[in-house]
């Protein structure tokens, strides 16, 4: 029975990224939602940067940016915090590659939503916030499960970046993705067909809770 760890990291990896993620990614769908403006594309377009952009390219810059020798690297290890080579340095690191994963579909379904629905809660005295929260938030709960899920699945097959940033680390960075690519290299198929099943299983699991809510949707 092969180390379990990875897997254990990955799912932690992947949870912590996607409760970030959904704190920080609402506000900001919301916010490009109800913006108008020329420079919405241009945000727009950074946001979509990473579904194209290779992965190693992000975590390279992130290596760079966070490095000792550069000068946020070296403020952060004045108090003794290391991003590189650690879970900190891969969890930003999974933030930032799965950051349009949640925008994308909570900021379509936000621009969805019928301005009847806004007009109507303000004849009925409410504000713009319970308006939100009370209303409009309900009305998109399909669009944050699903950016919960496509975040969640993202993560846990993530590589190149998580490679860059976090090494290769046992019980630190080493997910399972690394993990497939340790036993390969060391001719241990065995383990790595486990790990491949255990990332199956999950996408799988991913693809008919997708294709399940969407029909909900419809």
């Amino acid at each position: 029975m092969p180390d379990l760890s990875p897997i254990y990291l990955s799912l932690k990896l992947s949870v912590f990224t996607s409760i970030f993620l959904l704190l920080i990614g609402v506000p900001v769908a919301y916010f490009l939602s109800q913006w108008n403006s020329k420079l919405k594309f241009a945000i727009e377009s950074v946001i979509s940067l990473p579904i194209i952009l290779p992965p190693t390219v992000i975590g390279f810059y992130l290596l760079v940016f966070f490095s000792p020798e550069s000068s946020i690297g070296s403020f952060l290890e004045n108090f003794g915090i290391q991003i590189p080579f650690t879970f900190t340095g891969i969890l930003i690191a999974s933030i930032l590659s799965s950051f349009p994963f949640m925008v994308q579909p909570i900021q379509k379904s936000f621009e969805n939503i019928p301005k009847r629905y806004w007009d109507i809660s303000y004849t009925l005295g409410k504000s713009k916030f319970e308006t939100l929260i009370n209303i409009v938030i309900p009305n998109i709960k399909y669009a944050l499960i699903t950016g919960l899920i496509l975040t969640f699945a993202h993560t846990m097959g993530e590589f190149g970046v998580i490679l860059m940033i976090g090494g290769n680390i046992p019980e630190e960075t080493k997910v399972a993705s690394l993990a497939i690519y340790s036993d390969l290299e060391a001719l241990n198929y065995k383990a790595a067909h486990i790990y491949s099943l255990i990332l199956l299983c999950v996408s799988l699991t991913i693809i008919v809770l997708v294709n399940i809510l969407n029909a909900k949707r419809k």
